[in-house]
């Protein structure tokens, strides 16, 4: 389980999350969604130790993350950052492989290569393994990085807007994916999604943030909720049924 604790960060003086208290459970789906600038990135840099609070702590299996050896967490746990640049002029296959190195140390085994090869074919990479990045476009250059996330095989999948610059059908695949993982795998999927119905399709459980602060951490059925989502967003929502799941539709 990963606790964060009393957790707060600011910059210059201008607060950005304020005493978040919430547990991530070790398996299931949650997504975290909320309108722009609410903290959404923020929380989930602090979770994975990209970014370390002013105030309050982050337990990953009740030690303090920050006190953890670096390759010890880089086994738990696996991070996909909203923004990614490589300089170095990589094709899929060794882009992926990276994912590997918290084990390989820079000697991929057969193990890793085959870790590798099933993170490609669930991605749908496999026609795409020996194109440079560069080569790609943004979708799929999105879905190579993610791959990369995969072949880490870590307890917890952290993704930061995992659907950008994904069309409909790979935004779909990637979240059954996702799903599955969960399911038969028994890992813990964390993402920030913008998409409502998305998250309330596939999440065991949603947080909702709005300005720096955790509104609501309930199942998806619990929040999927007229008034709830018009305090998350500001806006009128109205949630409606369609072949037995929750879909928000919104006022033009």
């Amino acid at each position: 389980m990963i606790e964060l604790k009393q957790i707060e960060l600011s910059y210059d003086n201008a607060l950005i999350l304020e005493q978040i208290n919430i547990s991530l459970r070790p398996q299931g789906v949650t997504s975290i969604i909320g309108p722009n600038g609410a903290g959404k990135s923020s929380l989930l840099s602090i979770a994975s130790r990209l970014l370390k609070p002013n105030n309050g702590e982050v337990l990953l299996d009740g030690h303090d993350i920050h006190q953890m050896d670096s390759q010890l967490v880089a086994t738990r746990l696996a991070i996909l950052r909203q923004e990614n640049h490589i300089t170095a002029r990589l094709t899929v296959n060794e882009l992926v492989c990276f994912g590997r190195y918290p084990y390989h140390r820079g000697r991929p085994t057969d193990h890793d290569w085959q870790q590798v090869e099933q993170a490609l074919c669930h991605l749908d990479l496999i026609p795409l393994r020996d194109r440079y990045l560069d080569e790609l476009s943004g979708g799929q250059r999105q879905r190579a990085f993610i791959a990369m996330v995969f072949a880490q095989d870590t307890q917890y999948l952290m993704l930061d807007e995992p659907l950008n610059n994904l069309d409909m059908k790979h935004s779909s695949g990637l979240m059954k994916q996702l799903r599955r993982a969960a399911d038969e795998l028994n890992k813990s999927v964390i993402l920030v999604l913008h998409d409502i119905n998305f998250a309330a399709c596939y999440s065991d459980e949603i947080i909702a943030m709005r300005d720096g602060k955790v509104l609501y951490q309930l199942s998806s059925t619990q929040l999927m909720d007229n008034q709830k989502l018009a305090n998350i967003y500001d806006m009128p929502l109205t949630v409606e049924q369609l072949h037995g799941k929750p879909v928000c539709l919104y006022h033009l």
